[in-house]
């Protein structure tokens, strides 16, 4: 366990960046889409029995949860100092959560409360929801609340399935869904039958409230989510793949693992047959403030999360051969899509193919004074954009006015 003066000296010498690892998560139950830049020959990494990595996490404080085989710092970020040994992110946190995120965010927040990463897929994943915090709470967990981007820079390539199932269609029943229910040792139960798929659409998302059926496709998806790993599998077949009821009742009491009844009650009904729901659901980059002022200043900046007061992203842009100052009212996580350049003078780039437990310059965590001072951002390239998603925890202050009332 590092110590707050090792934590502070790694602060300031970054001055207030830190580099981060690439943390690799695998699935059991997917297959990799093979567009995260992991070199091919490590996809199985963590052995074929834990299924292939087809996920990255991003300033990640929160622990995998992937059954009895997942290693003890499996989901976690590293940081990585420019001198001396690698050390959690979620230490230093615990240490010195006020250097990182500031005093206010610790006393209302106690941590990082935010999940981020990209997943992807050569299919579809199961239909799912993830449980709200009144039934996360029963078995110790928190509600997961999500949002989805799906960023063009690794999307150029769409696989087999580029839709997602969402919500039910209108009218379904409940004795619908519970009728697929008593069928899931059958094959394919037909839940889907009772969904709509939207088609997914590089540079937009979506934003998806706990108890709201999902199955995501194929697409490359930047993912802003509360820090949990709840979720329930409704769906017992996907591409010939069979899902296990241990999938739906994984966050589910003992006593109600059969209980049909309790589980389409974890469901939010009326948002999932909403007859609105990409109205009331989708989302699309806005604006941070006037395109020709920021353009005018070497940079294009969007919202590309937003709505909820859980977490928040954006998409920076600077353009070739500039250098700007960005201020942020909160501490937030990088990850790299596009370009090459620095940030307070740390080189940042982004790789084209990752080997397996090797160190990137894609990936920084910003301290919160550092953002609220500003972070100089230089971009040397004649020709080539940086590209920077920026993911944010709850409360984030410039985000509070696109929060949904």
């Amino acid at each position: 366990m590092k110590n707050r003066l090792q934590i502070q000296e790694a602060v300031e010498t970054g001055k207030g960046i830190l580099r981060l690892a690439p943390c690799w998560v695998p699935r059991s139950f997917m297959i990799p889409g093979r567009r995260l830049r992991l070199h091919p020959d490590d996809l199985y990494a963590f052995g074929g029995h834990r299924g292939g990595i087809n996920e990255r996490w991003f300033s990640s404080t929160t622990k995998a949860s992937n059954g009895p085989h997942t290693l003890p710092d499996e989901g976690l970020s590293y940081v990585r100092p420019q001198s001396g040994e690698k050390f959690l992110l979620q230490e230093a946190v615990e240490v010195a959560g006020d250097l990182l995120l500031g005093t206010d965010v610790m006393q209302r927040e106690g941590g990082w409360n935010l999940l981020c990463k990209f997943f992807d897929n050569m299919g579809p994943i199961p239909h799912h929801m993830h449980q709200s915090d009144e039934f996360a709470k029963l078995v110790g967990q928190k509600g997961k609340p999500e949002a989805y981007y799906f960023p063009p820079q690794y999307n150029q390539i769409q696989n087999n399935f580029p839709h997602t199932y969402m919500g039910l269609e209108p009218g379904t029943t409940k004795e619908d869904i519970r009728r697929c229910l008593e069928k899931w040792n059958q094959g394919d139960n037909g839940i889907i039958f009772h969904s709509r798929a939207y088609r997914l659409e590089p540079g937009a998302g979506w934003q998806v409230n706990p108890g709201i059926l999902h199955a995501p496709g194929s697409l490359v998806t930047y993912e802003p989510q509360v820090n949990s790993d709840v979720f329930a599998m409704f769906q017992s077949e996907v591409e010939g793949r069979i899902v296990g009821w241990e999938l739906m009742t994984k966050d589910v009491k003992p006593e109600y693992h059969k209980d049909l009844d309790y589980l389409i009650s974890m469901l939010d009904w009326d948002a999932n047959v909403n007859p609105e729901f990409a109205k009331s659901n989708k989302t699309f980059p806005r604006p941070v403030k006037a395109v020709n002022e920021m353009e005018s200043e070497g940079y294009r900046e969007n919202w590309i999360t937003y709505g909820t007061p859980f977490y928040s992203a954006k998409e920076l842009t600077v353009l070739p051969g500039h250098t700007v100052t960005i201020k942020d009212a909160a501490a937030y996580g990088v990850i790299l899509t596009q370009g090459h350049g620095s940030m307070n003078g740390l080189r940042v780039s982004t790789p084209s193919m990752i080997r397996f437990g090797q160190m990137t310059e894609d990936e920084v965590f910003v301290c919160a004074g550092a953002a609220a001072e500003g972070v100089k951002i230089h971009n040397p390239s004649d020709c080539d954009p940086l590209v920077l998603l920026k993911h944010f925890g709850p409360g984030n202050p410039d985000a509070k006015p696109l929060i949904k009332k």
